[in-house]
């Protein structure tokens, strides 16, 4: 399980993951969880395209996948988000399904990277994934407090000359960049699961931005190195243990959080009375006494 290509496997997937938890983090913290599946699946249409032309399907995949962030970005302006998610995933997928149905010889490449697995990541393959990450990583980092500062206040983050507009486009084509690269590798339905479930399981245990992103991670990497175990024993699919193992640490945050508050609801409450009570024994305590004229430091005559 620990030699030859499966510690590349081991290494890819722990690397996709610590992307996927900082990444997916800010993506349900801004609502985006529909663009955040919308491009990585509709950048197949890219590797559709870049298969029927005969180049890197990487090329393909970052072209339609910034493209598709640009459209969501940019027209995100005049009409509701989800619509126009819809609407760019909807052109994506209609311009890969011409891509395929032109020429059928590359139609199995292409619809590998939806439902492709992991294994088998080769030596040179696992550099650039490793320099990605530490890309998606310093890029989410330089621009944390304003990714946080839109995402949470941005009527604040306006009047503080923050342009919440650039800020949300600049995040889509970190997400676009970072989903793009990893395809090849991880597959489109792989890295949404661990996009979404990670992240939203943090935010229902913790609602401090740092512990709740490191969580993410946290719960990103133990979902990969679950099923990648789990699968390599039972040789069942990894995106089926890894769709499983999300939802199930999602389920746990929620039962969690539930748990929490049935706990401070059946705690006893103080009857106004005894409130009463003791906000006068404090206020009696801490009224000065009056002296008596035979005590020290007074002057009786």
């Amino acid at each position: 399980m620990f030699s030859g290509l499966m510690m590349n496997t081991w290494i890819t997937a722990s690397v996709v993951a610590v992307i996927a938890g900082v990444v997916g983090f800010f993506a349900v913290l801004r609502g985006s969880t529909f663009a955040a599946h919308a491009i990585p699946n509709g950048a197949f249409a890219g590797a559709a395209g870049a298969s029927l032309i005969g180049i890197n399907v990487i090329w393909g995949l970052a072209v339609f996948a910034v493209g598709g962030a640009l459209g969501i970005g940019a027209l995100g302006r005049k009409a509701r988000h989800d619509v126009v998610t819809a609407l760019t995933l909807v052109l994506m997928l209609g311009l890969g399904a011409l891509f395929v149905s032109v020429s059928s010889q590359y139609a199995q490449e292409a619809y590998s990277l939806l439902f492709g697995e992991v294994f088998g990541v080769s030596s040179g393959e696992v550099l650039p994934i490793v320099g990605l990450g530490v890309a998606a990583a310093a890029a989410i980092v330089l621009a944390f407090r304003r990714l946080m500062l839109t995402s949470a206040l941005p009527e604040v983050a306006d009047a503080r000359g923050v342009s919440t507009r650039g800020t949300e486009l600049y995040f889509l084509i970190v997400m676009a960049l970072a989903t793009s690269m990893t395809i090849p590798f991880v597959r489109a339905l792989l890295m949404f699961s661990l996009m979404i479930c990670p992240g939203a399981g943090a935010r229902a245990v913790t609602a401090r931005p740092g512990v709740a992103m490191a969580l993410s991670v946290v719960i990103a990497l133990v979902t990969v190195w679950l099923s990648i175990a789990l699968s390599y024993r039972t040789n069942w699919p990894l995106g089926f243990f890894v769709g499983v193992a999300g939802a199930a640490f999602y389920l746990l945050a929620q039962m969690s959080k539930r748990f929490s508050r049935l706990r401070l609801r059946s705690r006893p409450a103080v009857p106004r009375s005894h409130r009463n009570r003791h906000r006068a024994d404090r206020c009696r305590l801490a009224r000065p006494r009056p002296r008596s004229p035979g005590s020290p430091g007074t002057s009786g005559r």
